[in-house]
């Protein structure tokens, strides 16, 4: 069996000097790329960015405004508890009063 430069027998050797010039497939274009990859994949993602670049400032308002919201109502959380607490201890405060009254009362 005859082996060829190039194959699996007998590789190219790994100095670029010694390995055969590349040559250009006839079917291709002559530029680095074809037009189609070029022109039409480049401007599909480069619209796709743009687009996701403009909705950036809308998606920080959104979870700006979701923290506020978050804020607020942790707020009001602690406004209600600091009520209750005071109500509480305006309860507690009555009831002693109700009870000296009673005893009073008893003791005369």
């Amino acid at each position: 069996m005859n082996a060829h430069p190039g194959t699996v027998d007998r590789p190219l050797k790994h100095d670029p000097q010694k390995q055969a010039p590349m040559t250009s497939s006839t079917s291709e274009p002559s530029g680095s790329a074809t037009p189609y990859v070029t022109t039409i994949g480049a401007n599909a993602s480069r619209q796709n960015r743009t687009r996701e670049m403009q909705l950036i400032p809308e998606a920080l308002a959104r979870a700006h405004m979701q923290e506020r919201l978050r804020e607020a109502e942790a707020e009001r959380g602690a406004v209600r508890l600091a009520a209750a607490r005071r109500m509480h201890r305006r309860a507690e405060r009555a009831s002693l009063r109700a009870r000296r009254a009673l005893a009073m009362a008893v003791m005369q």
